[in-house]
């Protein structure tokens, strides 16, 4: 049993009992920061478990209350549009949001900080365009008058149904966080790159869990206004959405339990202090800033440490599901004239390259030829401002790297990329998952593993992936570097491109991996492009050589014939520049 299993029915149970044991008012007060709650729980989807701080969330919070006060008021003129109306107040928002997402995490790899800064600028516009547009919003004055949920009294019933909603947010975020989507977001949050390198669309997944957060933020601020019975611009205010990042920082941002306590916690608290003491915002400003050094996870941290020992580790059971493996398709790649600069520096100066054959190929050059650069133009992460890249007779110049890897180029990287706080099975199940996951198998609760006949082969290569259950972070060196091997071959590409995949292994485990690498690439017909250094490493694994200096092809054939080459010895001697 996890440790959130343990402390939300315990939640649960004391939220029940306050309107029995402190009154309607202490509930109705109470109502209106489990509302807050439930938005802090989106922020903590968000920030905690897909590494996207969302600095603006009031905004669809503001959205989803003036909806809803709007669809209440014109109930009693128009009853038959309030339900659709108050679902509305849900979809609208996570629309809203999931398009803004997209617009801004499509755009590269990393756009974090802008897409924060972005989310506080649209709350402040939010804000203004509430305050000036009278004969929508009310202007300043808001919207009043707005009645309760039929059926409901504020101060009496209406909590219950605020009850259900905080059960309902928190049981769809356990569900999700438990299923593969769950783990998929915690990969991106680890390692974003590393994922779009797999086949990922890490903009899709991160827009999907901000719609997800904004709907959550849009209920609750329907349930506001019927709670409240006015909606004015300062519930969509850059102030509150301050005071839900504090709450949700204070409470833990990695839990979803946590944001709603610290949302009561402290919301009542500053609700007492405000009233009783001059200077509260400076006692609210020491507490988050203890926490943030202090207790970085927050309350729900603490909770999860002191309860550790009463909660029994989970066994997980797969379901081994259809072997899944790509299509081999003859490695055709070519580089013509392609041109890669950034600023005044050009990296890449007319590369011609042909891989026709499958095979093992190794590139080689002096340090700053433009080795990685290449693979980075090939994947996309560096742009190419002249020339073109073809792959299997389909130009892919340019294209996200979670395209490219979907065409069956897989990559590893010099220092290993792998998901630190992830456990190796998962980082296997991620790796056959990148083939393609359905909706009932991403949303599933039941654990599966897709197999193929590699996996087999990586598991008697290398014993550590036996391990599932060892945390990735705890690895040597070594291992990380087994590990990310494994997740770049385990789906079975075309084309694996290795960057010095033996740096800082010692001479046995280089042995090792280059062995293990030369028998699974030709056992099943995976191509693969390594950079290398080593010729220990280029005698034992290179069928064709390709030479590069100063961001073009110097020279190629096989090994033999590059060490014969004089121009290739004189740039290696330092006689050529």
């Amino acid at each position: 049993m996890r440790v959130a299993d343990l402390s939300f029915p315990v939640v649960l149970a004391l939220i029940c009992a306050v309107p029995f044991t402190m009154g309607e008012f202490t509930a109705h007060q109470l109502g209106l920061f489990l509302l807050y709650g439930i938005v802090a729980q989106g922020i903590a989807l968000c920030w905690g478990k897909v590494g996207i701080l969302p600095l603006g969330q009031s905004l669809f919070f503001g959205l989803g209350a003036y909806l809803g006060g709007s669809a209440l008021i014109a109930y009693e003129t128009q009853p038959v549009v309030l339900y659709p109306a108050l679902l509305g107040a849900i979809l609208v928002p996570a629309a809203l949001a999931g398009g803004i997402g997209f617009l801004v995490f499509r755009r590269q790899v990393g756009s974090g900080p802008y897409f924060s800064l972005i989310t506080l600028a649209l709350t402040m516009l939010a804000y203004q365009v509430a305050l000036s547009t009278d004969w929508l919003t009310g202007g300043f004055n808001g919207l009043s008058g707005i009645p309760s949920l039929p059926g409901t009294d504020p101060w009496t019933n209406l909590y219950w149904v605020i009850v259900l909603a905080l059960i309902l947010s928190t049981t769809v975020l356990l569900w999700i966080t438990r299923s593969p989507l769950g783990q998929l977001f915690q990969a991106v949050s680890e390692n974003e790159l590393r994922m779009s390198f797999l086949g990922y669309d890490t903009a899709k997944l991160k827009a999907l869990a901000f719609a997800i957060s904004a709907g959550l933020a849009g209920m609750a601020g329907a349930l506001f206004a019927a709670q409240q019975g006015i909606v004015t611009p300062q519930s969509l205010s850059y102030l509150l959405a301050g005071e839900l990042l504090i709450w949700t920082a204070l409470g833990g941002r990695n839990s979803l339990i946590g944001p709603v306590v610290g949302a009561v916690l402290v919301g009542m608290l500053t609700s007492e202090l405000r009233n009783t003491v001059q200077s509260w915002e400076i006692i609210m400003a020491l507490l988050f800033i203890g926490t943030v050094l202090f207790a970085p996870r927050g309350l729900a941290g603490l909770t999860e440490r002191f309860l550790a020992p009463f909660a029994q580790k989970t066994k997980t059971d797969r379901d081994d599901l259809r072997t899944v493996d790509r299509p081999l398709v003859p490695a055709s790649l070519r580089f013509k004239d392609v041109n890669v600069s950034v600023g005044a520096v050009n990296i890449l100066r007319g590369l011609t390259l042909d891989v026709k054959k499958t095979g093992l190929h190794c590139v080689i050059g002096p340090n700053g030829a433009g080795k990685t650069s290449a693979f980075n133009a090939m994947t996309g992460r560096l742009p190419v401002t002249g020339g073109q890249i073809h792959w299997k007779e389909r130009e892919i110049t340019n294209l996200p790297p979670h395209r490219v890897a979907r065409l069956g180029i897989a990559r590893k990287l010099q220092v290993p990329a792998i998901f630190p706080d992830m456990t190796i099975g998962q980082h296997i199940d991620i790796g056959l998952w990148s083939t393609g996951l359905t909706v009932s198998e991403m949303l599933g609760q039941r654990a599966f593993r897709r197999r193929n006949e590699i996996l087999d082969v990586l598991h008697d290569l290398f014993p550590v992936l036996g391990d599932e259950s060892k945390r990735a972070g705890s690895l040597s060196l070594g291992h990380r570097q087994v590990l990310e091997f494994a997740l770049s071959v385990i789906a079975r590409p075309n084309l694996v491109l290795l960057d010095e995949p033996c740096a800082g292994l010692s001479t046995e485990e280089t042995a090792e991996l280059t062995a293990a690498i030369r028998q699974i690439c030709r056992k099943f017909e995976i191509s693969a492009l390594i950079i290398e250094h080593d010729f220990s490493v280029i005698e034992s694994l290179s069928d064709h050589v390709y030479v590069l200096h100063q961001g073009a092809a110097l020279s190629e054939g096989s090994l033999e014939d590059i060490r014969a080459d004089t121009t290739v010895q004189a740039v290696y001697a330092g006689g050529r520049k």
